[in-house]
């Protein structure tokens, strides 16, 4: 069960980077070099501004002076950030299946090999769930940060991002405290992250 899982997400991956283009958040990246407009947009996310913003750290220390040219580098590295947001996301969905599985054995069969096997899978887990998410909020900003009216797939992912990211922090946290709100947590991360994707694939 668990390898016909992992097969799923395998190959939902590959078609994805294949095929899935249209549906997904990068699908306007392709626009922003085309547009006449200023060279950032109104809105940012909090970290967007912090490093990437007019007064940004990345503008004081010069690393990245705000101009034409180097805006264009910025959206170019912003692709490769989210791309490789999108391929972490499901090699960490992968992982958070794997521990699910590891974990319901645990609660029903409790041995050390098991439980070190738990452990560790749910140690990279972490790695590249924080890791794919230090890429989305630390990419640059696009040109454009379109504001859409109602519920569509963008702010469906982004509200299911505040609600992962949470519960993710809390199943880190309880993991040794608490294992029922450490059971809970992992299970509102799996399946909010799980939708999360959907949301742009389906």
């Amino acid at each position: 069960m668990l390898k016909r899982i992992l097969h799923i997400i395998f190959f939902t991956l590959i078609s994805s980077l294949i095929f899935g283009q249209e549906k997904d958040i990068f699908s306007d990246l392709r626009l922003e070099s085309e547009v006449d407009i200023s060279l950032l947009p109104k809105r940012m996310v909090f970290t967007q501004k912090l490093f990437w913003g007019e007064n940004g750290l990345l503008r004081k220390i010069n690393l990245s002076p705000l101009n034409q040219e180097q805006r264009q580098k910025e959206l170019k590295l912003r692709r490769v950030m989210l791309k490789t947001h999108q391929i972490i996301g499901f090699v960490t969905l992968a992982g958070m299946i794997t521990q699910g599985f590891l974990g319901g054995k645990l609660y029903k069969n409790w041995n050390i090999d098991r439980y070190n096997a738990h452990k560790t899978i749910g140690n990279l887990t972490s790695v590249s769930y924080f890791t794919g998410a230090g890429l989305s909020l630390f990419s640059p900003p696009p040109l454009i940060n379109k504001k859409y009216k109602g519920l569509n797939s963008i702010k469906a992912h982004k509200y299911l991002a505040s609600l992962h990211f949470s519960a993710m922090i809390a199943t880190n946290f309880f993991k040794n405290k608490n294992r029922k709100i450490h059971k809970y947590a992992a299970y509102t991360a799996v399946g909010s992250f799980a939708a999360a994707i959907m949301v742009f694939k389906f």
